[in-house]
């Protein structure tokens, strides 16, 4: 029976240690990514000089799906070559993230023409180097529904209150024991120190 709470008690302990080393990082990047949005309205917020974006379309399909999570990496535009898929504002000010095919010259200044690997034409607006946000690194599938999620004020609060529960739990939990065994210790030498003084008494 002992055992058996061991390994209860040492699991528990272990799944509390991984859902808070996952959940952690993912709400302190959100946290800070919420702050840097409602600090500068005008500027793509950054983690160590990356910036998270969720994809909202299939224009990108296979390379890059919809519901996925990107990263792209601050880059000096005039580094960008052609095959290079860079994320970019359009003229309403959306970010979108497309694939260069072409790198022209106007009036002394260059331009991207990007297209979208999933559709059927390229962009009709040329790309400056001014509205290049990034170039693309690496995508983690499917979960950026997730942080859209976490992204809310009220779900952040609501993981945080519960990771606090988690850990009173598990500390709880992983005390209760020592707690136990100072209780029978202390009533060992409760009883100890009774008997010894009955057999004291007996002896005067």
């Amino acid at each position: 029976m002992e055992d058996n709470q061991r390994w209860y008690q040492d699991t528990s302990n272990w799944v509390t240690i991984v859902i808070c080393i996952i959940l952690i990082p993912i709400l302190i990047i959100n946290a800070s990514i919420i702050y840097q949005a409602n600090t500068n309205k005008d500027k793509i917020p950054s983690v160590f000089g990356y910036k998270p974006f969720i994809v909202l379309s299939d224009s990108m399909d296979n390379a890059i799906r919809k519901g996925d999570l990107i990263f792209v990496k601050n880059i000096d535009p005039s580094k960008l070559n052609k095959k290079d898929v860079i994320a970019f504002r359009d003229a309403e000010g959306t970010v979108t993230t497309h694939r260069i095919i072409d790198i022209v010259d106007q009036d002394n200044v260059t331009y991207f023409v990007t297209k979208g690997d999933n559709n059927d034409s390229q962009d009709q607006n040329l790309v400056e180097y001014s509205d290049v946000e990034g170039v693309y690194q690496y995508r983690i599938p499917h979960v950026g529904h997730l942080f859209n999620q976490l992204a809310s004020p009220t779900i952040i609060i609501i993981i945080v209150l519960g990771l606090t529960i988690i850990f009173g739990l598990a500390f709880y939990a992983s005390t209760k024991r020592q707690r136990e065994k100072e209780h029978r210790e202390f009533l060992e030498y409760k009883r100890q120190k009774e008997l010894a003084e009955k057999v004291k008494k007996k002896n005067n």
